[in-house]
């Protein structure tokens, strides 16, 4: 019963978003995006917890995982902001 509850959520999950970030204006996606990176330092911590714990071996190789890809994305959100950044930013200055 458990698994099927998940499974709901996640189908519920998976409409929600791409329900809602396909009305969100071109101009604003990037902002909203590299925030939302950032925000996934979030999912490091729990990787990190879930990697580390005296847990099954594929829960742990799930966390190594979970750790690598919320990495990824956390420094390509702040690569995104620092280019974005870096639009407002006057020529001569650094």
């Amino acid at each position: 019963m458990e698994t099927v509850l998940l499974t709901i959520v996640l189908v519920l999950s998976i409409f929600l978003g791409f329900e809602l970030i396909s009305k969100v204006p071109s101009i604003l996606h990037t902002p909203l995006m590299s925030g939302a990176n950032a925000i996934s330092g979030i999912t490091v911590v729990g990787a990190l917890y879930s990697a580390g714990g005296d847990n099954p071996f594929m829960a742990t190789l799930l966390g190594v995982l979970a750790v690598a890809f919320a990495t990824i994305n956390v420094v390509g959100g702040y690569m995104v902001t620092d280019r974005m950044l870096s639009m407002f930013k006057k020529k001569g200055s650094k």
